[in-house]
């Protein structure tokens, strides 16, 4: 018999668990403190539980986070992790700092099976959706790797795979990292980002998760998006544009808008205008990546000039408009670059071909 992961339980599931082993619902608190808050996997080692009860859920229950198999270092300061999962398949996670920051990077899929064209972990197709055990795991084992003294401080939905494409494990992994008896970060430290997937925007919006999402636009014509970006052919521009406008903003929270710039593509004046246009009268900030480089990307990145003049405009028309310098670029860790190779038939990670 398989165990069950207890990463996989919200905490309020984890007082019903102890309860109908014969525990008081509150043992699922200091279960649910040991492994979300001390990082504690081993229930042995958890000294404040009844050993009959610790006995009782080593039977049938595991609390395994992935393996880190390596760490690739970033002149920068960020760090890619390659993790492995029980079924031998790896993904990606990095570790950003920015001054008194530390934001993680988290996967939700094996791959990614939308096939944007200036990104390579599209490249890979689906291997399959991780459970809300392997997203949250992520973070217990990248926080394993830090000094002691050191937090992350912010959450992004940014690394391998579509999160709104793997909705329900998103989600509970949302509720666990955001309950004050699992990892009890901010909503308002946490990230979600979409290709766009309208009915999982429309979905969210009825969660009251109050996150931030960041919405992968790329392009300001849905004719140029559609080339970039396939999942545009079922939930065009508009649609798209519609939903985030329904979408219930906290307040003082904007939506961000995430813009990968690609030479001669999606950077000139006029889609700097029509950008301009599209997102008047809604709350909103631009994320401006300059294209990331990989072997074989048919993109480049523009000039540091026609960057800035498009930003420009942006600004000039009171559009917040950030430009984000993707980080770990010379250990393929940014944003577009990562990718694990994928084994036939069972959705399986074999070894890492990102440009590290």
């Amino acid at each position: 018999m398989s165990l069950v992961n207890l990463l996989d339980l919200l905490p309020s599931e984890m007082e019903s668990l102890v309860q109908s082993l014969g525990a008081p619902r509150y043992r699922g608190h200091q279960l649910a403190g040991w492994i979300f808050g001390k990082g504690v996997t081993d229930l042995a080692a958890m000294s404040d539980l009844p050993r009959e009860l610790r006995q009782a859920l080593a039977e049938r229950y595991t609390a395994s986070p992935p393996e880190v198999e390596r760490i690739t270092p970033s002149q920068d300061g960020s760090r890619k992790l390659v993790l492995r999962l029980a079924d031998g398949a790896r993904i990606q996670s990095v570790l950003m700092p920015d001054d008194d920051r530390l934001t993680l990077c988290l996967s939700t899929q094996v791959g990614c099976g939308f096939r944007c064209a200036f990104c390579l972990t599209g490249t890979m197709g689906l291997g399959r959706n991780l459970t809300a055990g392997e997203i949250v795991g992520q973070v217990l084992a990248a926080r394993e790797t830090l000094p002691s003294g050191t937090r992350i401080t912010h959450v992004v939905y940014m690394g391998m795979g579509e999160p709104l494409a793997s909705y329900a494990a998103t989600v509970k992994s949302l509720r666990i990292l955001t309950d004050p008896h699992g990892f009890g970060f901010s909503p308002r430290r946490i990230t979600v980002s979409t290709v766009g997937l309208v009915p999982g925007i429309e979905k969210l919006a009825r969660e009251n998760l109050r996150v931030n999402l960041a919405i992968s636009l790329h392009a300001t014509t849905s004719e140029a998006r559609g080339r970039l970006m396939p999942v545009n052919r079922a939930f065009d521009l508009e649609a798209l544009l519609g939903a985030c406008r329904r979408f219930p903003l906290p307040l003082r929270q904007r939506m961000t808008f995430e813009y990968v710039l690609l030479d001669g593509v999606n950077d000139s004046a006029e889609d700097a205008r029509r950008l301009v246009r599209l997102l008047r009268g809604m709350r909103a900030k631009v994320n401006l990546i300059p294209f990331n480089d990989w072997e074989g990307a048919p993109f480049q990145r523009p000039a540091l000039p026609r960057i800035l003049a498009f930003q420009a405009i942006l600004l000039e028309h009171g559009i917040i408009a950030t430009l984000r310098w993707s980080k770990g670029e010379d250990v393929g860790a940014a944003c577009g670059q990562l990718k694990e190779a994928v084994a036939a038939g069972r959705g399986r990670a074999a070894a890492e071909v990102s440009a590290s």
